[in-house]
């Protein structure tokens, strides 16, 4: 009989050679992109501020509020369990815990309630809380940018208050008996998208500036607000003009309004967050504004919309390039650390360069809000510089998230990471409130409507010239068709070479020379249309030693 040895239990499930998460880190005082651009612009007193809110939202117990809020999405409740209508939103504790965390924070007070470099307090206020969670972000920021709205009535005083309290108050309670207020926005319908002038909503005079509100919203997002700004159509026949109005949960009666949620939106991403179609069935609502002026009073909601979707965007690229520097620095592939792979060093390293160059676009936009009430100047830029940004920032955050999630494999494709929590996020900004046609055909709108915005602008790209042959060439062509008649087909063509050289004025003026050559050479010189693709020699040490947080 032959004796066999025992049998020896083999280690199946040792782990080795993979990357911790990316937690307990401070996204505010360990990034030096971030921080860098605060102070850059005159935000170094917000710098304790910053650093105590970045080590909260890179916090493992925020991270993982993140990940449960998005895990467990918002539920519609029409009726009360006795058959009472209702239209009520039931979030996850979660969810709430975040919104209490950044408006406490001043997400979406600190803009108001600040005198130094107050937007770009905001812009960095708002790249952080994206950390934790994007879908938070949506409400906080659309409360920030309905303040200025609001200033074109006298009477919503208390509604600002409640806007710029830095107080959560989650009760479904009238707006006078809660200590803080979530405002909202609901100006798209199904027949018109963008083209608000569509609109069938219409108002029914009740008074000089209450109306009662009948129509359709196709798109509401945070529905829990305390009240939406909205559009609608005042008047008869050919006299009837699009007025803006708001539109609270509550009757001045203290009923609640006509204001019906059909359904929640079952989104690609920004699951935490509630997005609904809504019916307006004769909904008190207030006039803010003049009659006949709506889009002229809303649209300063959107520019404040649009800088938060350009910064937000940003966030996402710094913190996808943050993610796979991190992932690589800690993987081996092939006997050799994947950082130190040429491949993948070179695009860790475009990587890095393009997250520098969102950051420094986004934070010049920024800088403009910041200065445009004393200097005319600043003013004239924002306008023109904020849609230019806007398209590219939003268009490229697609495509960066996703080679980071390439740098990782397959453990970046699993949800467990937050990368395709990212990733879904990614699209959102670029087709919020008007996808890229829309904000392109705005370019060329303020291009030859604003004399002083085309002087700023090319006051702006004067900055770019004499630092390479191709790059000159292509401010001159821009500088050719800011004089031309630019038709509509014209309109993407204009914005991508505009932005590119700005982004090349903002990394000067940053001081960032190393990450400027480096997009001139990648970005203008060869054009490639992958990361990794050029051959042009660039500074990857410096590049990817910006992308690392000091930890």
């Amino acid at each position: 009989m032959k004796h066999h040895a025992p049998r020896t239990e083999l280690a199946t499930h040792d782990v080795f050679n993979q990357s911790e998460p990316l937690a307990g880190v401070n996204w505010y005082s360990d990034d030096a992109m971030l921080s860098h651009a605060v102070r850059r612009n005159a935000g170094k007193a917000h710098d304790d501020r910053l650093s105590a809110f970045g080590a909260e939202v890179g916090s493992a117990a925020v991270l993982d509020l993140g990940r449960v809020a998005n895990e467990n999405p918002p539920q519609f409740k029409p009726f009360d369990r006795f058959g009472q209508r209702v239209d009520e939103v039931e979030f996850h504790p979660a969810y709430h815990a975040l919104m209490e965390l950044g408006l406490s924070h001043g997400v979406s007070s600190a803009a108001w309630t600040t005198q130094t470099a107050n937007h770009t307090l905001h812009a960095a206020l708002l790249i952080l809380m994206g950390h934790a969670d994007a879908g938070v972000c949506c409400p906080q920021s659309m409360t920030y940018a309905c303040v200025p709205a609001l200033r074109h009535a006298d009477w919503t005083g208390p509604w600002i208050e409640g806007a710029i309290s830095g107080q959560y108050d989650p009760r479904f309670l009238p707006p006078e008996d809660k200590v803080g207020l979530t405002l909202g926005m609901a100006m798209t319908e199904k027949q018109g998208g963008s083209d608000v002038r569509a609109n069938t909503t219409r108002a029914t005079s009740i008074s000089a500036d209450e109306v009662e509100l009948t129509g359709h919203k196709w798109f509401c997002s945070a529905p829990m607000s305390d009240g939406f700004l909205t559009l609608a159509y005042e008047g008869d026949g050919d006299a009837a003009a699009l007025s803006c109005f708001l539109v609270p949960r509550w009757r001045p009666d203290g009923t609640r309004n006509a204001i019906e949620i059909q359904r929640l939106k079952d989104k690609l991403g920004d699951k935490s967050n509630a997005s609904s179609e809504i019916e307006y069935k004769s909904a008190y609502a207030r006039r803010v504004g003049e009659p006949g002026r709506g889009v002229r009073t809303i649209i300063e909601m959107v520019n404040h919309t649009r800088l938060d979707c350009l910064v937000g965007s940003a966030g996402l690229i710094r913190g996808a390039a943050a993610q796979a520097v991190w992932h690589a620095d800690r993987r081996s592939a092939f006997q050799r650390r994947l950082i130190d792979q040429p491949l993948m060093r070179d695009v860790l390293a475009e990587l890095a360069m393009e997250a520098d160059a969102a950051l420094a676009l986004g934070f010049r936009v920024a800088e403009s809000f910041d200065k445009a009430a004393t200097d005319p100047g600043e003013a004239a830029l924002a306008r023109i510089l904020t849609p230019i940004a806007k398209y590219w920032i939003c268009k490229r955050a697609p495509y960066l998230v996703y080679e980071a999630m390439e740098a990782h494999g397959g453990a970046g494709y699993v949800e467990e990471h937050p990368l395709p929590r990212l990733f879904r996020q990614s699209p959102l900004n670029a087709i919020w409130e008007g996808s890229g046609n829309v904000i392109a055909l705005d370019v060329l709108r303020a291009l030859s409507r604003d004399a002083a915005a085309r002087a700023a602008l090319e006051a702006e790209l004067t900055i770019a010239q004499g630092r390479a042959a191709e790059l000159d060439a292509q401010i001159t062509e821009i500088r050719r068709l800011i004089t031309a008649n630019l038709g509509d087909k014209d309109a993407r063509r204009f914005t991508e070479l505009t932005a590119q050289a700005l982004i090349v004025s903002a990394l000067i003026r940053a001081g960032l020379e190393p990450v400027s050559d480096a997009y001139i050479r990648r970005r203008i010189e060869e054009r490639p249309v992958m990361l990794g693709a050029g051959e042009a020699a660039i500074d990857t040490d410096t590049l990817i030693d910006r992308a690392r947080l000091r930890v």
